[in-house]
């Protein structure tokens, strides 16, 4: 009959102990490799004094800022990127916001507020139908030339349509085609961009974002593009040196548009 050994405490301490103690691996003969510690982006320090002067030169400006013009107002070797982009997120969410707009900035009302400031804007003079598709087109198709203007409208483009639209400050002659006549090419100004709240040309909505806002159909007639337009000067595009009555001449006739 087997019999059954049963050892107290003591006597399991006594074995277990020895047993674990050969287990155990002592701290300094194992090598530790640890991971390198991460590299921490550099912060840059931001002046509370530098960030106010921004703020009010922002504030008081009728017109937007580029960083240049506002470095004029602060030391030397000021870091004006990182002082509007601490501007910039602390008005986030605020009734105004700070926006790029042409390459500058300014402040402007948040977008979803800006409908109680509709009733206090003085409505000046509406463009005619025949002038937004003139812009429309200048816009999208610059540099372009009053006779491209006319073969895209099928209409012959007046005198007064452009005229209206250089006198808003949305368009401007910037070049001359190398073709036989010379003709000027017209387009979009900075005050187009900021008005219209562009940074650049090029951000112009695309064929998507327009069917996407119902100003084209889904499936639209094959061939039909958006262009891109561009500040860039076309191959054929000489830059425009001459004066305004230039204008005068392009544009001498017909007397008035179709519509």
């Amino acid at each position: 009959m087997n019999r059954i050994i049963r050892a107290d405490e003591a006597q399991m301490a006594q074995i277990v102990e020895p047993v674990l103690a050969a287990a155990v691996v002592e701290p300094e003969t194992t090598a530790q490799v640890s991971d390198p510690a991460p590299v921490e982006d550099e912060v840059v320090a931001i002046d509370p004094m530098h960030l106010r002067i921004v703020e009010a030169l922002l504030f008081a400006a009728s017109e937007p800022l580029d960083e240049k013009a506002i470095a004029q107002s602060l030391p030397p070797d000021t870091e004006i990127a990182a002082l509007l982009a601490e501007l910039q997120e602390h008005y986030q969410g605020r009734g105004v916001n700070l926006m790029k707009v042409a390459g500058k900035w300014q402040f402007r009302t948040a977008k979803d507020l800006s409908f109680l400031l509709n009733k206090h804007a003085v409505e000046e003079r509406r463009l005619s139908r025949a002038a937004i598709e003139t812009l429309s087109i200048i816009a999208y198709h610059q540099p372009v030339t009053r006779a491209e203007i006319e073969d895209i409208r099928g209409v012959m483009v007046s005198k007064g349509t452009v005229d209206a639209l250089m006198e808003v400050g949305w368009v401007r002659i910037r070049g001359r085609r190398r073709t036989p006549g010379r003709p000027v090419t017209y387009g979009t100004t900075e005050a187009f961009l900021v008005h219209f709240g562009l940074e650049a040309i090029g951000d112009l909505p695309g064929m998507d974002e327009l069917k996407a806002a119902g100003f084209l159909e889904a499936a639209p007639p094959s061939g039909i593009n958006v262009p891109q337009p561009s500040d860039a000067l076309a191959p054929d595009e000489d830059p425009y040196e001459g004066e305004e009555e230039a204008l005068s001449s392009e544009l001498s006739e017909p007397p008035e548009d179709d519509a």
